[in-house]
C-alpha cells in the first residue's frame, strides 16, 4: 500500500481542489492511505509539513509520495517514480511540465473536460507539487527548511541542496502535473522578503557542498 502524504490546511477556495487530487490517487492507486499533514504553524508552513509527514512514516526505505493538495500527477510518470525511487538515493520528480491550469481550465476540468486537453500555463522550472522518495534520502539532505514560512521559496531551495548535497538534481520522468487553481497567498511582506533572503544563502552555498551541508544542518560541533 503505498502512502500519500498531503499537507493540508482546509480553506474553502481550496477544497474542491483537495478532492479532486484526494480522488485521483484513490482511484489510480487502489489502497493508497492518504495522510493530510498540518503542522499547526501560523503562516503554514509547507516545508515543515512535508517534513513531518515523512517523519511519521516507520521504514525509512519505504517509498512515498508527497503530493500538494492541489496538484495531479499523470499515472503512468508516477508508477515510473515510484520504481526508481527505491534504489536511487535521489528524489524523483513524476513530471517534466508542470502545467498551471488557472480558473478557466480548473472550471473546465470540474466540469468534466481531460486534464491532457484543458488548456494551461506552462511553468517553466517549476520543481514542487510532487515529489517520490524513501525517508532515508529525504533525510540525507536535509528534507526541506522549515525556515520557510507562508508562501514562497522552499523548492527551489530544497531543489538547490540536493543537487549539491546528493551530487545530482532531482530525477525527472516524462510527464505532465496538473496545478489547480485556487485563491493565492500573500506574496509580499517581512516573511516574504525573509524567505528570499534565505533562498539567496542556498544560492550562494550551491557551488560548495560544505557551506550547503552547514547551512541545511548547521555548522559542526565543536
Amino acid at each position: 500500500m503505498v502512502k500519500v502524504i498531503i499537507p493540508w490546511r482546509p480553506q474553502p477556495s481550496r477544497l474542491a481542489a483537495f478532492e479532486a487530487t484526494r480522488a485521483w490517487y484513490l482511484k489510480n492507486l487502489p489502497g493508497a492511505e492518504i495522510i493530510t499533514v498540518d503542522s499547526g504553524d501560523v503562516p503554514f508552513n509547507l516545508a515543515r509539513c512535508r517534513n513531518v509527514g515523512m517523519a511519521s512514516v516507520l521504514d525509512s526505505d519505504e517509498v512515498v509520495i508527497i503530493g500538494d493538495a492541489d496538484t495531479i500527477p499523470s499515472l503512468e510518470p508516477l508508477l515510473e517514480a515510484v520504481a526508481a525511487a527505491a534504489s536511487s538515493g535521489l528524489v524523483h520528480l513524476p513530471y517534466t511540465r508542470y502545467q498551471w491550469l488557472g480558473r478557466e481550465g480548473t472550471t473546465a476540468f470540474f466540469a468534466g473536460t481531460d486534464l491532457a486537453t484543458v488548456e494551461a500555463t506552462l511553468v517553466v522550472g517549476a520543481c514542487s507539487g510532487v515529489y517520490v522518495t524513501t525517508p532515508r534520502t529525504w533525510a540525507s539532505h536535509g528534507g526541506q527548511d522549515e525556515r520557510f514560512r507562508g508562501w514562497g521559496f522552499e523548492d527551489s531551495a530544497w531543489f538547490a541542496a540536493h543537487t549539491t548535497l546528493l551530487g545530482s538534481q532531482p530525477r525527472r520522468h516524462d510527464g505532465n502535473v496538473y496545478a489547480l487553481h485556487h485563491e493565492t497567498q500573500v506574496r509580499e511582506g517581512e516573511q516574504y522578503d525573509a524567505n528570499a533572503a534565505l533562498r539567496e544563502r542556498y544560492r550562494e552555498a550551491e557551488p560548495s557542498a560544505e557551506a550547503m551541508r552547514a547551512l541545511v544542518f548547521g555548522p559542526p560541533a565543536a
